[in-house]
């Protein structure tokens, strides 16, 4: 059996590219993937990358009963309470620690470089991460512009990348994986293009970031691949090739971001245009959770039980209705009438981080398969809703009727626009018609592919409005991992705010299990 390649994950997030990578098997069942060591400054994420170490560090056949129990609500609210204090897992917690490390790369970097020194010893290794992406999407920059003084030439954000060619530079791994976001391929700092410069800098990191390469390792160059577009030497490639359409590969949600493969110049000869994402069929939100308790949002300035919640739904939605029909949209007021006649709290009211379960099955067999774990049988955690002010409640009804209604007509616009609100529907905000924030409450419909997961979901909710209407709510963590493609039995650890943001922040699991399918194949 050979040794399994070593992986270093840097800015690692919560694991979702790694979990990718670690999960896949070869035709075989064994597991080619091994991480190394996974850096990531940010707390809970860390938490939760070494709660998922432990996971790891025992066989398929061999999961520890007592994770379980913990997924279960039966073994405390954290691993710390009493699962890392077994005994008898005293070993694998240790790997884990060695494993998970909470760094930060620019101010870490000595004990990064030892730490990684250790972990590999004189093996070669697989590089993958991306630095945050705030300073390079659009919306950051937006919100850059609005800042006095902002100089993006100071921005530390916009040159961790440097830091990420400095541990290529050093480790010279065989193959890279860089991820950001599409905003990256139109940055500019100081007038020259991010995109230019980070490709020049990755076809020779050691020159880019004057750096040699540690003790045993040779200095080489690296050429730069497109995961979905076939290299053509009579054809350039163009930036876009580089962007990744995740809905076109079986994520059910339409995020899309740059994903860079980098080949070490002694390995280039092995590339095979055949080795790009293969297109799957699309998969949808009500594919990944519909099987999933029904809940009910929360109130947040408002008595918060089951009969005020229903009570104050109702007694705010006829006045809604009267709107609607003042503004001759009288098929929503037909629906919303309807609505209202069966409204009911459901029966496992907002959730719960432990011991929910589900009683229907998925779909499709294959997103059974990588979402389902046996030993954890129907049991579902990071499955609570928030509370939401009571005005906002009757938004997410108009919103998700809408969708119902227009896809039942074969409409194109499945979540209204701000002109299609009424004018009692409005939230007081100055700019909610001014057309920059047309969307600021958006429906995600049954029948289509999400919108991209990002943490702002940890703020409001209002992107990620649930379409069913007897639920009234903004997305829990669970919903927004299983589009994000997280399986059931991976636990986001802290609290519910920092939950939303270590997912928001993942790759797609499932996205970064077939790049690794790919890498396979290469080496």
């Amino acid at each position: 059996m050979h040794s399994p390649i070593k992986i270093i994950d840097l800015f690692a997030g919560p694991g979702g590219l790694g979990e990718g990578f670690s999960s896949f098997k070869n035709k075989k069942g064994y597991h080619p993937f091994k991480i190394a060591i996974s850096i990531e400054k940010e707390g809970s994420a860390h938490r939760t990358l070494k709660l998922r170490s432990f996971f790891r560090q025992f066989s398929d056949d061999n999961k520890p009963v007592e994770y379980y129990s913990f997924l279960k609500g039966e073994f405390g609210n954290y691993p710390e309470d009493r699962l890392y204090r077994l005994p008898k897992y005293a070993n694998e917690l240790k790997q884990a620690c060695s494993e998970a490390q909470q760094l930060e790369l620019g101010k870490d970097n000595e004990m990064i470089t030892e730490k990684i020194n250790n972990a590999l010893g004189d093996k070669d290794c697989i590089l993958i991460g991306g630095p945050p992406c705030q300073a390079y999407s659009l919306a950051g920059r937006a919100r850059n512009k609005g800042i006095k003084d902002y100089r993006a030439e100071k921005d530390h954000r916009n040159f961790l990348f440097k830091e990420y060619l400095k541990i290529i530079a050093l480790f010279q791994p065989t193959i890279f994986v860089m991820e950001n976001v599409k905003g990256m391929l139109s940055a500019k700092v100081d007038g020259v293009s991010i995109y230019e410069t980070i490709f020049n800098d990755l076809h020779d990191p050691c020159k880019a970031v004057n750096t040699e390469p540690r003790r045993n390792k040779s200095k080489h160059k690296y050429k730069i691949f497109s995961l979905v577009t076939p290299v053509d030497d009579n054809k350039k490639i163009k930036p876009n090739d580089f962007v990744i359409k995740s809905e076109n590969f079986g994520i059910p949600q339409r995020r899309h971001r740059v994903i860079l493969l980098g080949i070490r110049e002694d390995h280039t000869h092995k590339w095979n245009n055949k080795f790009i994402l293969n297109k799957q069929e699309n998969i949808s939100v009500v594919d990944v959770i519909n099987d999933l308790p029904k809940l009910r949002s929360g109130l947040s300035k408002e008595q918060n039980n089951d009969n005020n919640w229903l009570k104050t739904i109702k007694s705010q939605a006829k006045n809604t209705i009267k709107a609607l029909k003042k503004t001759s949209k009288n098929d929503i007021a037909k629906e919303f009438e309807n609505i209202m006649t069966v409204l009911q709290a459901p029966k496992q009211r907002q959730g719960y981080n432990f011991g929910l379960k589900h009683n229907q099955s998925m779909s499709k067999a294959n997103l059974e398969n990588w979402y389902y774990d046996k030993k954890l049988g129907q049991n579902i955690c990071n499955h609570e809703t928030r509370g939401h002010i009571s005005s906002d409640l009757q938004r997410y009804l108009f919103c998700s009727i809408w969708a119902k209604v227009a896809y039942s007509k074969g409409c194109d616009s499945l979540s209204p626009k701000s002109k299609d609100y009424p004018v009692e529907l409005m939230p007081n905000h100055k700019n909610f018609q001014s057309g920059k924030f047309s969307d600021r409450f958006r429906v995600q419909p049954w029948n289509i592919p999400a919108t991209t997961i990002t943490c702002h979901i940890s703020k409001d909710g209002h992107y990620f409005i649930h379409p069913d209407p007897l639920q009234c709510r903004s997305f829990t963590v669970r919903e927004a991992a299983r589009i994000q493609t997280f399986p059931d039995n991976y636990f986001f650890v802290g609290t519910r705010t920092q939950q939303y943001v270590q997912v928001g922040n993942a790759v797609p699991p499932l996205l970064a299990h077939s790049i690794a399918e790919i890498i396979y194949k290469i080496l």
